[in-house]
């Protein structure tokens, strides 16, 4: 009997290290200490909380596109449509001053004006991609120009600034705490915490890696892919309004400049956490540490000054391209074993 159970268990099948799942993770931690060694001023309380509330913007972003690319979609537009967003938030307040003044009421109602433009930005490019049958890339490189030209158009070419009175009110936005933590920290912890459970404990969530793995199966399968397509470039468009919502009191302006780079960070974020760039497979989990990553990487390059500033957007390119190639090594392998 004992010589059964031994040689049972001898041919049970050992359970591999999955670096897809825990690499992220490592690769963060190992960051840390790379940090700490190189400036011990990193793991400083004022730094990680800098450290944070950055990751926070381009990680509630993240985690729309998570959604967006696991079904096989991508959405370019997401800087620009940051930056539209942010315009229209400004000007639509800064007119209610008059009227409703510059207390929190002025401020909700920006807020709620930026999580409809979202919504109508996202069900624009999703309907566009479904129902136009135009490529996502296609559609959101189109997106992408028609929001940057709107917003440089509504600031005549300059700056669009928020009334003193109301950057006042909305300064606690940005720059408060909650329990020791950033309010911006616990946007990102409350959208990532949702975002997980929407991918991974409901039935939209399984759609949407069955339509990312093979759409016309998805179809026959009475899936209704262009409603869940476009619901997630909806998602996505949310995410960037609450984004929004959330970065304007940092600044407390919108210009043509305003979100450059961020679909690049947050697609960036997105295949560094192990989601596969063609669909069929997302992690919410992997696309926070991505997030945090990259700004990890920010942080330590701007302590050492190895690299000039200007060169994040190169550093960010070649992890994208690296995470993209590593990840045809992977699954190509697989496929041939």
């Amino acid at each position: 009997m004992p010589n059964a159970q031994a040689t049972a268990a001898a041919q049970a099948p050992r359970r591999k290290f999955d670096l897809k799942l825990y690499g992220p993770a490592i690769a963060l931690i190992l960051l840390c200490i790379i940090g700490f060694l190189m400036n011990p001023a990193f793991l400083s309380e004022g730094n990680l909380t800098n450290l944070l509330t950055r990751s926070a913007f381009i990680g509630i972003i993240a985690v729309g596109a998570t959604f967006v690319i696991t079904a096989g979609g991508i959405d370019l537009s997401v800087g620009s449509m940051a930056a539209v967003i942010a315009g229209v938030m400004i000007i639509l307040m800064n007119g209610l001053v008059d009227t409703v003044g510059t207390g929190p009421l002025t401020v909700i109602i920006g807020a709620i004006s930026a999580i409809i433009l979202g919504l109508g930005a996202g069900y624009a490019n999703g309907f566009l991609t479904t129902k136009g049958k135009i490529e996502a890339f296609i559609v959101t490189l189109g997106t992408m120009g028609i929001f940057r030209s709107l917003v440089t158009y509504f600031a005549d070419g300059g700056t669009l600034s928020l009334d003193f009175g109301i950057r006042n009110t909305y300064r606690p936005v940005y720059y408060d705490s909650l329990l020791f933590v950033p309010i911006p920290v616990w946007v990102f912890i409350i959208v990532a915490i949702a975002g997980w459970f929407l991918m991974n404990r409901t039935t939209f969530g399984r759609y949407c890696t069955a339509i990312g793995s093979n759409e016309s199966v998805a179809r026959y399968s009475a899936i209704k892919v262009d409603r869940i397509k476009t619901w997630t470039y909806m998602i996505q468009g949310v995410c960037v309004a609450l984004a929004t919502v959330i970065y304007v009191p940092r600044l407390g302006s919108a210009s043509s400049s305003t979100g450059v780079l961020w679909e690049l960070e947050a697609i960036a974020a997105v295949i560094i956490g192990g989601t596969v760039l063609k669909g069929g497979y997302g992690r919410i989990g992997g696309t926070i540490m991505g997030a945090l990553i990259l700004t990890t990487i920010g942080n330590i390059l701007n302590f050492t000054d190895l690299i000039s500033n200007y060169l994040n957007g190169t550093m960010q390119g070649l992890i994208i391209i690296i995470a993209v190639w590593l990840q045809r090594a992977e699954w190509g392998g697989s496929k041939n074993t």
